[in-house]
């Protein structure tokens, strides 16, 4: 599958080609930061086939959490890019509202982290739940 997308403003874009490896919306507390509150739905591809093709991204990573993931972010309208975890070396993770045709993601595969999940929430009833990452 070919993929392209960039930020807001257009000072970064990114391509990739491979296969979807994973389809997800997460709930976790740091997911909640970066969207202002809500979930947050995100698909993974291989690095290989994965480029920047225009611009650079800057990265984020706390120091106070064993394992942190860095998020990556335009530097000029900060819109949130990616994600890259240290426990999943052979992909990059990427925000779906970042996509240019955002029908490429029909849906995520999975719900995670529903043990941070806010009362106004809505869990889904449609796919598996779990309450931590895909356990």
């Amino acid at each position: 599958m070919s993929i392209e997308g960039g930020c807001y403003c257009g000072a970064v874009r990114y391509k990739s080609e491979g296969p979807v490896l994973m389809k997800a919306e997460c709930f976790c507390r740091e997911c909640q930061y970066i969207t202002g509150g809500g979930s947050l739905l995100i698909m993974a591809v291989p690095l290989e086939g994965f480029a920047l093709t225009k611009g650079a991204v800057k990265g984020y990573a706390r120091t106070d959490i064993e394992g942190a993931v860095t998020r990556e972010f335009c530097p000029d309208c900060g819109t949130h890019l990616f994600t890259r975890a240290p426990a999943f070396k052979a992909g990059i993770i990427i925000k779906v509202g970042s996509l240019d045709d955002q029908s490429q993601f029909d849906g995520p595969d999975t719900a995670n982290f529903a043990c941070d999940a806010r009362p106004y929430h809505r869990l889904p009833t449609d796919i598996p739940v779990f309450q931590k990452w895909g356990r």
